[in-house]
């Protein structure tokens, strides 16, 4: 008898409408435990408004999200990221006014379902957050206010903070939007780390070269659909990818 797997997650005719303007129209996919998938498309695409709907912070107008087997339609993100979904942002997130470390002890603390209201680390929490900052390459940086550190540093934090409590999905917006390429490349290798890890890696990305180099599976998306679900490579010559990326006439013309 053959085992079947079930899914990370499951969405199933996602749609969200603003008005009379669907910015996700109908989106159905199958995503499994360990895989890598990258998400394109065009500025206006959905594509992070898809993210909002999965992650708990918008409403959806219609259709199920389902992870790790239940539906969450509707459940807020911090219930979320205690049952293993964890999200980053656009925008480089974190607390400018406090330290490197402050932030960690900070995700240590407050990611746990346990955590009270008090501002009182112990050692075995201390440990923890040093580690993952090791990890990541921030050790250095520990003391350091984060309004005060080079955008690589707290891109790399944010992720840290993501996964300190080790989630099974972790989606993340654009991880390398406003990075130099020698840049781009470290958090390549970072991603591919963080694979080795078995975390399922969601992630939205224009910078193709990262895109192609870390996901194993892409998907596009258009206009609130999704237009093309298969290998980074492929996704260059499907037409109707290229004429969305070129124009119809300069996919014709290269066609």
């Amino acid at each position: 008898m053959i085992e079947t797997v079930q899914p990370i997650l499951e969405c199933c005719e996602i749609a969200k409408h603003y008005g009379a303007l669907a910015a996700v129209d109908g989106v159905s996919l199958t995503i499994q435990p360990g895989e890598t998938v990258g998400i394109g498309g065009p500025n206006g695409a959905g594509k992070t408004t898809f993210f909002d709907v999965i992650s708990g912070l918008t409403p959806v107008s219609r259709g199920q999200v389902v992870f790790d087997g239940h539906a969450i339609t509707g459940v807020p993100p911090h219930r979320l990221f205690h049952v293993g979904l964890a999200r980053t942002f656009q925008v480089t997130s974190g607390f400018g006014s406090l330290t490197v470390l402050q932030n960690m002890l900070a995700a240590v603390v407050f990611g746990t379902q346990k955590a009270g209201a008090g501002l009182l680390f112990n050692r075995s929490q201390r440990e923890q957050a040093m580690h993952q900052l090791e990890t990541f390459g921030l050790s250095r940086l520990s003391n350091s206010l984060v309004t005060n550190i080079p955008a690589l540093a707290r891109k790399k934090l944010m992720v840290a903070t993501a996964v300190v409590h080790q989630p099974k999905l972790l989606l993340l917006d654009e991880p390398v939007g406003g990075l130099l390429p020698a840049e781009v490349d470290e958090f390549i290798a970072l991603m591919k780390s963080l694979r080795g890890t078995g975390v399922c890696i969601v992630f939205i990305e224009h910078v193709m070269r990262f895109l192609t180099a870390v996901a194993d599976r892409a998907l596009i998306m258009h206009q609130g659909k999704l237009i093309f679900d298969g290998t980074p490579e492929g996704f260059a010559k499907d037409e109707l990818v290229r004429s969305v990326y070129l124009g119809s006439e300069t996919a014709t013309e290269t066609g």
